[in-house]
């Protein structure tokens, strides 16, 4: 894996959506997994949508930190992602799950992602379609 940036080597854009993603990291629901993870997503108009994760006792009803970003940025009409930023609770930085990859991808399969470890002082940053390169897209359900 790459090696792990500091977060000072961010342009004051991205420092600012770091921030964000942390603060929103606060807000996560982790009663069970204890896993705190913020997110923060920049649309290609320069709104700002945030979310943290949401665990339920149903497991698989919890909703990660990004799709509830990426939920956001939708229902208030965005539709596509320029950067999203994911802050975790460990100590490496941690890219999105394969579930988050498949979401993002379908808006925003050219956008940035930047992962930050559990201090918010390093990063890794890729595109989604290296994360992701053989994601369903909407042409396949064409052919």
């Amino acid at each position: 894996m790459k090696k792990e940036l500091p977060v000072s080597k961010l342009n004051s854009k991205e420092k600012d959506l770091v921030k964000k993603a942390i603060n929103a990291k606060k807000k996560a629901y982790a009663p069970y997994s204890k896993y705190q993870v913020g997110s923060v997503v920049l649309d290609d108009t320069g709104k700002i949508y945030t979310g943290c994760n949401v665990e339920n006792a149903s497991y698989p009803a919890g909703l990660c930190a990004e799709r509830t970003a990426i939920v956001k940025m939708v229902s208030e009409g965005g539709k596509k992602i320029k950067t999203i930023v994911v802050a975790a609770s460990s100590e490496e930085p941690v890219f999105p799950c394969g579930m988050c990859l498949q979401v993002i991808q379908e808006f925003g399969a050219d956008s940035e992602v930047i992962a930050l470890n559990k201090s918010g002082k390093h990063f890794l940053k890729a595109l989604t379609r290296t994360l992701f390169p053989f994601a369903f897209d909407p042409e396949k359900l064409n052919q």
